[in-house]
């Protein structure tokens, strides 16, 4: 998000000449490449792109270097401009349609959330906490049935759960002894979730299937998920506001499009050149 512009701009003023004060608005013209012109609002958008290190740089020194930029990207740019393929227009229309629609939302994301906004946000991501039970467990993902009866069959001799996720689990938790640390059970697919709402503390379930293979799980502890204090948090449901705000806002405009889809093409022109 784009730093509030500052309500005064520093002027550099002549106390012996107050007539020589110079205009300071972006539309000011500050030198033209070949009649098209460049102004003091490119300069100061290409200043604030460049981060702190600008204000290392004495002002004079400054103006010089972004002008001296600005001026050699326009006259390329102009070179380039007579050639530009159907693909080259494409890639501007998004990019022109990229600014303006971060413009569009960022009036709406800008405003500091309320209070009631953050309450609001923080109750409806913590407000069931305490009812809500976590889980920490590990498991072994194998592809067969078979291979999942063997790993069981090894833990069950007094193998170590996690150094047999090391050795034979495909998920890429086995290396880390195919620990998942904490979850709930929405989080995850129903078999495991039903398998693991079924352990007690350092049980080992018997072999689960699920669309990703047969599983072998462990749970390790099970706690009442906890709610952070607000002032935690505050910064975070902050962002959350803003986030809620800007997916409102683009579901309102998008609705209130009209949308018109041409009837008849096929997905494969997407790979067509």
């Amino acid at each position: 998000m784009k730093p509030l512009r500052p309500i005064l701009a520093a002027l550099a003023l002549s106390l012996a000449s107050p007539a020589a004060a110079q205009p300071a608005d972006d539309a000011t013209v500050v030198a033209t490449v070949n009649g098209e012109a460049i102004t003091l609002g490119e300069m100061r958008a290409l200043k604030a792109g460049m981060g702190p290190q600008a204000a290392a740089l004495p002002d004079a020194a400054l103006w010089d270097m972004i002008l001296d930029q600005i001026t050699r990207q326009t006259a390329v740019a102009q070179a380039g401009e007579g050639n530009l393929t159907p693909r080259d227009e494409a890639l501007l229309a998004l990019q022109r349609r990229s600014l303006l629609a971060t413009i569009a939302l960022e009036a709406v994301a800008e405003p500091e959330p309320t209070e009631e906004e953050l309450r609001a946000a923080y109750d409806a991501l913590w407000g069931s906490a305490g009812e809500v039970t976590e889980y920490s467990a590990q498991h072994i993902l194998v592809e067969t049935e078979e291979a999942a009866q063997a790993v069981a069959a090894e833990i069950e001799g007094g193998k170590d759960f996690g150094q047999v996720a090391e050795e034979r689990s495909t998920d890429s938790s086995g290396p880390g002894g195919g620990d998942l640390g904490w979850f709930t059970l929405d989080m995850m697919v129903a078999p495991f979730a039903e398998a693991v709402g079924a352990l007690e503390k350092g049980e080992v379930s018997a072999p689960v299937e699920s669309q990703f293979g047969w599983h072998v799980i462990r749970l390790n502890e099970s706690r009442l998920k906890e709610a952070p204090a607000f002032e935690e948090v505050r910064d975070q449901m902050a962002q959350q506001v803003r986030r809620e705000r800007v997916e409102a806002e683009v579901q309102r405009i998008t609705g209130e499009a009209e949308v018109e889809r041409t009837e008849g093409l096929s997905p494969d022109l997407l790979g067509a050149e």
